[in-house]
């Protein structure tokens, strides 16, 4: 059973975490004042209720003592996820990431531009990354227009997308989508797929769109 969420009580009365007991009770008065149910222009019950909750813990300096204690836990994890969030590291990999999504949906969206897609499942299985990996990637890919969800609940790439990759290579994970073929993979139409630094035989445009995978593909 997941825990209940941290509630900021500083926050819900707008007050600073070194605020004195004086200034508690006024914010307090100011803000009941203004949100009490009698107040008919900016009442309301459920605002009322979070701050006598909030001022009730943080007037009795035992309960206030022992809630900063959970305060300061609980700022040092959110500065913990910022500090990780805004790594180099993680940038470059969810840019790696964006590109090879999107290299992969540009290959079954140009087999058939009306309904070319890959299921959430094939995609994972095909890019070797775990779904929840993959939700961040393809939510900014869906806002940004370069994906989107068919009818038929596949992912597909967009126009933008495409005009997305225009100017790069094709980008694809090796060994992800089967059988062994010729060094140079070509296209439908006779071009070369570029193929990544790294070593590892890259799928084409035939085995992504034929459906000629390893026996061992899960979900199928």
């Amino acid at each position: 059973m997941s825990q209940p969420a941290f509630v900021d009580y500083y926050e819900i009365l707008q007050l600073s975490p070194s605020a004195d007991q004086e200034t508690v009770e006024r914010v307090f008065r100011l803000l009941a004042k203004r949100y009490h149910t009698d107040n008919q222009a900016s009442g309301s019950a459920d605002r009322f209720n979070e701050i006598t909750e909030a001022y009730e813990i943080l007037s009795n300096p035992k309960t206030r003592a022992a809630y900063d204690v959970k305060h300061g836990t609980e700022r040092d994890r959110q500065w913990q996820i910022v500090r990780e969030g805004t790594g180099e590291g993680h940038r470059v990999d969810d840019q790696q990431l964006f590109h090879r999504v999107l290299s992969l949906l540009y290959i079954t969206r140009r087999r058939d531009p009306e309904k070319g897609g890959l299921a959430p499942a094939r995609l994972e299985w095909m890019l070797d990354t775990p779904r929840e990996h993959l939700e961040f990637p393809v939510w900014y890919l869906r806002k940004r227009g370069l994906v989107e969800v068919l009818e038929s609940g596949l992912w597909a790439i967009t126009v933008e997308g495409i005009d997305e990759l225009a100017n790069r290579e094709l980008s694809l994970p090796a060994d992800r989508a089967l059988a062994a073929g010729s060094e140079a993979e070509t296209g439908r139409d006779g071009q070369p797929l570029a193929i990544p630094q790294g070593g590892g035989r890259q799928p084409n445009s035939a085995d992504v769109e034929s459906g000629k995978e390893r026996p061992s593909e899960p979900g199928t």
